[in-house]
């Protein structure tokens, strides 16, 4: 690792903002995207740090926002010292409002696996700070480290797992699997009584709009260590459903109305727009990165590019009053709709594409096949006394998810149809594709909120494992099954489901991937707290895989 590191910026001026400063921007913002005090609510230059992603052999994209009157030209350089002495990459790229002022340049002409510096400047001298990037390596790779992150949402608390990571200075590249920012308005997820005091949300509404998304991803990106996570590490990214709405699927969302808000695939653009604006990503939806001769990474779209919408228990069961009619109607969906091989995930496009992908990773002697994804591979049925572990208190749609979960698990149905337990066909074919290709497949996942580790089988065979990360900030299990010690709790869902080998189901953090030619390794390290801004380890947690085993080693 480089020992320097840039300095730290100052914090943003984000106590600054205000309801009134900010026109009240919850109710105006859909009606103005184009306004210039908008952009200009976090100041004007340089606003929000630098970034870098997309890394490979001799290439590199580089981020940063500059905020001005009108299109202005910035320059960017790359060296391998601080001062900048030597310029080994320079060039130019115009921040406008079209763009919300977001700039994204690709420095080429690199040397694989090093490490290098770039800044960007105005016209007027005034420069951003100073960032730190890597290439990818190239050849023989003894060991290689990923920071993996998932779902941050920044009204709970503070972003320590970001803190951590930067603070540990003791991995490649960051890996984020989505769920980067929450569409909610202020006092949904989380409630008023669960915010935290000093995270104000912008805008106060569900966002929508372009100015919406621009608006949050500008709040978030204040946070002083997401802002310090991007500056030190390139990062591949991947959304989820909440960078669009929740749930979302190709055509539409659970937390998309059209009747009052508008039309599903103008909303998915303005996302996505505003997503690749203040994301150092490439607009390719699926990409494959080659780390020298020890792993192909293959970053997928399970959310928006093929999947279709997820199945309900809810719907299936509805208007079934006796429990002979609900069983009944569990079993017929259960052996009918839910197999239905039809039933895309990835959509027939990506799926090809993954599966040359994999079968070229195996040819070029690569012992790693790592899909870079959203959300759960591994089966997971919701374990039978849950339903009765609850306390008599518990809110009524607690009380009904987890009937409603216990009563598909006892007709072989699993618990989240959001996941790929909901494409059984889809995962199949993944998974056949990978045995075709003799792959050692490890599947990255977030999207839960809870750390898991899985043995991915297809029937009798072993394909790979899993390792999905528990989320920055978001509440997991704990946060509606609370009544239950979370060591019971993880005891017995994984005691119901031979898949799966590990769980935490309570603690916030974010995971390190480790991969040698001999083997894999997932280190799970969880933050002491989220409510108080602290780099502070409550624990970590390590599981691994050997090259060719396709199976978890717990240690």
């Amino acid at each position: 690792m480089i020992k320097t590191d840039p300095p730290a910026s100052p914090a943003l001026p984000h106590a600054a903002l205000s309801r009134r400063n900010l026109f009240k921007l919850s109710g105006i913002a859909a009606a103005s995207a184009a306004t210039p005090a908008i952009a200009r609510a976090f100041g004007c230059g340089f606003t929000h740090g630098v970034a870098s992603g997309e890394p490979g052999q001799s290439r590199v994209m580089l981020w940063s926002r500059y905020v001005a009157e009108q299109n202005t030209a910035i320059e960017w350089q790359v060296s391998d010292s601080m001062d900048f002495n030597t310029i080994l990459a320079a060039g130019d790229v115009t921040a406008s409002h079209s763009r919300d002022w977001c700039v994204k340049a690709w420095a080429e002409g690199l040397v694989p696996g090093a490490w290098y510096y770039f800044r960007f400047t105005a016209p007027d001298g005034s420069q951003s700070e100073v960032g730190r990037t890597r290439t990818l390596p190239e050849g023989e790779v003894p060991k290689f480290r990923m920071a993996v992150f998932s779902c941050s949402n920044y009204a709970f608390g503070y972003f320590n797992a970001y803190a951590h990571a930067a603070e540990a200075n003791d991995v490649d590249l960051a890996l984020h699997l989505g769920d980067y920012i929450y569409e909610y308005g202020a006092g949904t997820y989380p409630s008023a009584n669960e915010a935290h005091a000093s995270r104000t949300l912008f805008p106060e509404s569900e966002i929508v709009a372009l100015a919406d998304y621009r608006l949050r991803y500008a709040t978030y990106r204040s946070d002083p260590d997401l802002r310090r996570i991007h500056q030190l590490l390139p990062m591949i990214s991947v959304w989820d459903d909440h960078e669009s709405a929740n749930d979302s699927y190709k055509d539409g969302a659970q937390n998309h109305q059209s009747e009052s808000e508008g039309d599903w695939e103008v909303r998915k653009a303005m996302a996505k727009q505003a997503y690749r604006e203040w994301m150092p990503v490439s607009d390719e939806p699926y990409a494959e990165y080659q780390v020298g001769d020890l792993a192909t990474l293959l970053r997928l779209d399970t959310r928006l590019e093929g999947r279709e919408k997820q199945f309900s228990i809810g719907d299936v069961i509805r208007g079934k009053r006796s429990p002979e009619e609900i069983a009944a109607a569990l079993t017929a969906f259960r052996s009918g709709d839910y197999l239905d091989e039809s039933r895309e995930m990835l959509g027939a496009p990506q799926q090809a594409w993954l599966a040359e992908r994999l079968k070229a990773s195996r040819a070029s002697g690569k012992p790693w096949q790592v899909l870079v994804q959203q959300v759960l591979m591994g089966n997971v049925m919701t374990a039978p006394g849950l339903a009765s572990a609850l306390p008599v208190n518990a809110p009524d749609f607690v009380s009904q998810r987890v009937r409603a979960s216990t009563l598909a698990s006892s007709a072989g149905i699993p618990a989240n149809m959001d996941a790929w337990d909901g494409y059984p066909a889809a995962r199949a074919r993944l998974f056949e594709a990978s045995l075709a290709a003799d792959a050692n497949l490890i599947s990255l996942a977030g999207d839960t909120h809870n750390a898991w580790g899985f043995d991915l089988t297809h029937g009798s065979e072993n394909v790979g494992v899993e390792f999905a990360t528990h989320s920055v900030s978001s509440p997991g299990l704990e946060s509606y099954l609370g009544a239950i010690p979370p060591q019971d709790l993880s005891r017995a869902i994984v005691d119901h489901n031979p898949q799966l080998k590990f769980l935490d189901s309570s603690q916030r953090g974010y995971m390190v991937v480790e991969l040698t030619p001999g083997a894999a390794s997932a280190e799970y390290r969880f933050m002491a707290g989220i409510r108080q801004r602290s780099a502070q380890l409550a624990g970590s947690h390590r599981i691994a895989s050997r090259a060719g085993a396709r199976s978890l080693q717990l240690t």
